[in-house]
């Protein structure tokens, strides 16, 4: 029997595949992202700017007027994409059928894909006043 290396978790490193570990850490690095990119949202909208204030043209006026603002929710929109669908890459390679998982990863890149492109499109295509 060979001995595994376990990370903190206990979930083993991935030990064959180079692709297969890149994903192993872009998992572990986009959830650190999301920590600190969730905790950055909550302070902007819960501490820095009342929440009393706060309505649909306070956003259209102050939130998406701030580049950083703007920055900042794209940040946490493509750490929740990456670590999403390499999530779900992850269980399609466990629990999928392998007759039908690579007609399922293609699909599951394409959505990722069409995601990223159309998230990206609405940050920074809205217009600023």
């Amino acid at each position: 029997m060979s001995a595994q290396k376990y990370s903190i978790s206990g979930r083993p490193r991935p030990t064959g595949s180079q692709v297969d570990l890149y994903v192993w850490w872009a998992v572990r690095i986009s959830s650190l992202a999301l920590f600190v990119l969730a905790l950055a949202h909550f302070a902007m909208t819960h501490f820095v700017f009342d929440p009393g204030d706060q309505s649909a043209e306070w956003v259209r006026q102050t939130r998406w007027n701030s580049v950083a603002l703007r920055a900042l929710d794209w940040g946490m929109l493509m750490a929740v994409l990456v670590h999403g669908f390499l999530g779900m890459r992850t269980v399609m390679q466990d629990y999928v059928p392998s007759r039908i998982k690579r007609g399922s990863l293609i699909g599951l890149y394409g959505i990722a894909l069409l995601l990223f492109v159309l998230g990206t499109q609405v940050v920074v295509t809205l217009p600023m006043d």
